[in-house]
């Protein structure tokens, strides 16, 4: 039985943060990913000003996730250049949103720009991860990761 909700990056960008909230608690870690994920930053602001803000955010800052192929860690794509950089290991784990499984990106080991940023993903659509950013164990925005394929 697929725990897929079928949801797409438009629609994620149109949900407010309670209805992020359900769709994260909706999802399943999934497996974990591999290659490049396409990221979308999620403001929960309405759909006009998301859009705006996500397409501005890849544009200047952050384009997305590459896992690497033993899906032990990913460095993020930043600057407009699309640089690899900022390292996270990545692992199943206990969500700080809900105590159920998810796949974290932990960055407190890796990264001395990042070493207080924990991710946290759950698979919510056919090649789609939704995503939580904590600073320490304050929540501080939502992302989604879209992958072209399988991910094999």
């Amino acid at each position: 039985m697929s725990h897929d909700t079928g949801a797409d990056v438009d629609e994620l960008l149109t949900m407010s943060r309670p209805e992020l909230d359900r769709l994260f608690r909706a999802g399943h870690p999934g497996e974990t990913p591999r290659g490049e994920g396409r990221g979308t930053v999620l403001t929960a602001r309405g759909a006009r000003v998301s859009k705006a803000v996500a397409a501005l955010a890849r544009l200047l800052a952050w384009q997305g996730k590459v896992f690497d192929r033993d899906g032990g860690g990913l460095r993020n794509r930043v600057t407009p250049f699309g640089i690899r950089a900022i390292r996270a290991n990545v692992y199943q784990d206990e969500s700080l949103l809900d105590g159920g499984e998810c796949i974290v990106l932990d960055y407190s080991r890796t990264s001395l720009v990042a070493h207080w940023i924990r991710d946290e993903i759950r698979q919510v659509g056919p090649h789609l991860y939704l995503g939580i950013v904590y600073w320490g164990r304050r929540r501080i925005l939502n992302f989604s990761l879209h992958f072209a394929g399988p991910n094999t």
